[in-house]
């Protein structure tokens, strides 16, 4: 059993208080009158309501059905089959349909979305306007022959069209998989090959940061690489007006998006089995192929309705959004903001140009009231000097989110100094694999510096120590003792489940196995300390990265940093620390000692790195986390096509400062070898 680090002890300041308005009006309020009204069940706080929700399984997610109005064709014969994870089968017998419920308000002339790009004015498009576009393409699929479990792949960005195309294949029981144009050839093949897609929506181009990209040479390449796709939509974005290139002789045909728009077809929902796939989203991808994770109808729609609205309490008035792309499985997540009738803000583009504040920008611009984003750009925002909260007008904004990677103290104190001071800020921190949150926001609960506010209803989250008992106020591996209906299905292409069981069982046998290093409080708070499998270990002594990074980036000429134990099978340590300058900085002997020096006052000696090595930029996949992992085994002597694939990342050359500086270590090794020295002890 993996052993917990020990972590230094953290200043929890209570941020904000909920007003006794937002108490008494929110979502999770009514939900617990009504459970005592229906079920005649009480509870005196949060704390005995999610007690409830893990111990009961049937009784809370059987209430979600009844509370949320699930619409079935036909009904269950029971909440779920008996049984260990995995293998738990969800509301057997009922046949439901994910967009229908997405598009409950069809008929509304209100917004169902509002999309920004960086190519032209924010648009509108109704609810009646979507129910309609999702007619019309659901009625295209369905001529091409695609039908209930047929893959239908999308290269799309963050656009009306993705939302459309998604409702459209869920409408007829067919599975959606997405990959944003930013990801290359290599990415985009590696995960759809693995599900072989029959229709292909792919766009032309798209514009960030101010450059064009086009994208049609990509796009050919795609198709050749897969001979299963017998149709391709082609999305006219970056050339507007254009029709679609002729595909060469031997690929599939092409059909224009404004031509399958224009035959009108009646919204028709296909009802399919609770666990019928919904989608396929796939790990990061940057060791080996992708996986590919299959989550149904049923426990999507029942898990965004329990986490969007509940946790989020986001309804008809909001204007829901987080700054993502189709490739992130904040995006899918996105939009269960649909289901709780809400309006969504779609956005595509850089989040820091033509200036760092864009995205408090469009929060003013599109009237959002519950903005998301990463901890990275909180954090990015806070560095360059922004004050949202003086230069625009924020008055609707009352719910801020962030997910992605631990969001420091310093960094709540920043929203509530440079932001908004009556704002609720969310950290929430889960992962692809349930496309949901494990620790998130509770609108009745107070927010505290550093602190995620509870574990999410329905998610029997525990710490366990290195014996695999579960602990309280100490740091553990994150783990879930129960089932969850988003929970995957399984993995695509793996039979026996043998994969699955791999990825998540492995460890602890009945009990998922997150990978990541989590506290929780005495009173429920949760604190994520980083990956568990990038722990440090320091003279017996292991210490989760996060930390260490809020530290050394709380300086000002520090704009990123990485952080690696290595070891030799010698047992020697080292643990280089790599930083990016912030602009206009040099690392030079004066911040290396101030570097030091602080993190040695903040957290103890043993945080202090062996090397400070300066790069250019720090790898992170192309959802914003940092590769601890591959750049320790790349340093440690592992080949790189080994470790990680360089079309899985944001920057692919940011790789190189890492594979010269492991190819130095191992030169200056050699060299002291043949001297008779130890070929161990180098200090890069």
């Amino acid at each position: 059993m993996p052993t917990p680090p020990t972590e230094p002890a953290t200043d929890h300041e209570v941020l904000w208080e909920p007003p006794a308005r937002l108490v008494a009006d929110c979502r999770l309020t009514d939900y617990r009158a009504w459970l005592e009204r229906e079920r005649g069940l009480a509870f005196a706080d949060y704390e005995a309501l999610w007690r409830w929700s893990t111990t009961d399984l049937d009784g809370f997610w059987g209430s979600l059905w009844d509370y949320f109005a699930i619409d079935a064709a036909t009904p269950p014969s029971a909440v779920r089959t008996p049984g260990p994870m995995p293998g738990v089968r969800w509301f057997p017998g009922a046949t439901l349909n994910y967009a229908a419920h997405a598009l409950r308000a069809a008929r509304a002339d209100r917004p169902a979305l509002v999309h920004v790009s960086e190519l032209g004015e924010p648009g509108e498009v109704s609810w009646a306007e979507l129910g309609r576009q999702v007619g019309a393409v659901a009625q295209f699929l369905r001529d091409q022959g695609v039908g209930p479990g047929d893959r239908v792949a999308a290269y799309l960005p963050n656009i009306p069209e993705a939302v459309v195309a998604c409702l459209a294949a869920a409408s007829i029981g067919a599975v959606w998989s997405s990959c944003s144009p930013d990801f290359g050839v290599r990415s985009v093949v590696d995960r759809f090959r693995q599900i072989e897609p029959t229709v292909l929506i792919a766009v032309d181009g798209y514009r960030y940061g101010g450059k064009d990209y086009d994208r049609r040479e990509v796009v050919a390449a795609i198709e050749a690489a897969l001979p299963s796709v017998r149709c391709t939509i082609a999305v006219a974005h970056l050339h507007r007006g254009a029709g679609p290139d002729a595909p060469p002789p031997s690929g599939p045909r092409r059909v224009a998006w404004a031509q399958v728009l224009e035959r009108a077809a009646p919204l028709a929902f296909t009802p399919v089995p609770f666990d019928h796939p919904l989608w396929v989203l796939y790990s990061s991808g940057t060791t080996g192929l992708p996986k590919p994770i299959v989550q149904s109808q049923g426990g999507i729609l029942l898990e965004h309705l329990k986490a969007v609205a509940l946790h989020h309490d986001v309804g008809p008035t909001d204007r829901f959004f987080w700054f993502t792309t189709t490739g992130w499985m904040m995006w899918n997540f996105l939009l269960g903001g649909l289901s709780t009738g809400a309006t969504i803000v779609c956005y595509d583009g850089s989040p820091v140009h033509p200036a760092s504040d864009r995205l408090w920008q469009l929060a003013a611009q599109t009237s959002i009231t519950v903005l998301g984003t990463s901890a990275a750009q909180i954090l990015g925002s806070m560095k360059a000097g922004v004050r949202p909260g003086r230069g625009h007008d924020l008055s609707r904004l009352r719910a801020i989110g962030s997910t992605g990677s631990p969001l420091p103290p310093e960094a709540f104190r920043w929203v509530y100094t440079a932001v908004k001071p009556d704002v609720w800020l969310t950290s929430v921190s889960g992962g692809t694999d349930v496309c949901t949150g494990f620790a998130v926001g509770c609108p009745i609960l107070p927010v505290r510096a550093g602190v995620i506010q509870c574990r999410a209803l329905g998610a029997a989250v525990a710490a366990y120590d290195g014996h695999g008992h579960p602990v309280i106020d100490a740091v553990g591996e994150l783990v879930v003792e129960q089932p969850m209906p988003s929970m995957p299905t399984g993995l695509w292409n793996d039979p026996d489940g043998r994969r699955y069981r791999q990825s998540y069982f492995d460890v602890y046998p009945g009990v998922w196995r997150h990978g990541d290093w989590v506290r929780i409080l005495a009173d429920g708070g949760v604190i994520i300390s980083g990956r568990s499998d990038a722990t440090i270990n320091r003279l017996g002594v292991r210490m989760g990265t996060s930390e260490l990074y809020r530290v050394v980036e709380d300086l000002p000429e520090v704009q990123d940093s990485l952080v690696v134990d290595l070891d030799d099978q010698a047992g020697t340590a080292f643990m280089p620390l790599f930083i990016v300058p912030s602009a206009g900085c040099r690392l030079d002997d004066a911040l290396r000692d101030r570097i030091r020096r602080r993190l040695r006052e903040d957290l103890s000696p043993r945080h202090v790195p062996d090397a400070i090595v300066e790069v250019p930029a720090i790898p992170r996949t192309l959802s914003g986390k940092k590769l601890e992992v591959p750049v320790k085994r790349i340093l440690q002597g592992a080949s790189l096509d080994g470790q990680v694939s360089r079309d899985a990342l944001q920057d692919p050359a940011a790789l190189d400062a890492f594979i010269a500086y492991a190819a130095r270590r191992r030169a200056e090794g050699a060299q002291r070898a043949s001297d008779g020295g130890d070929p161990g002890t180098g200090r890069g």
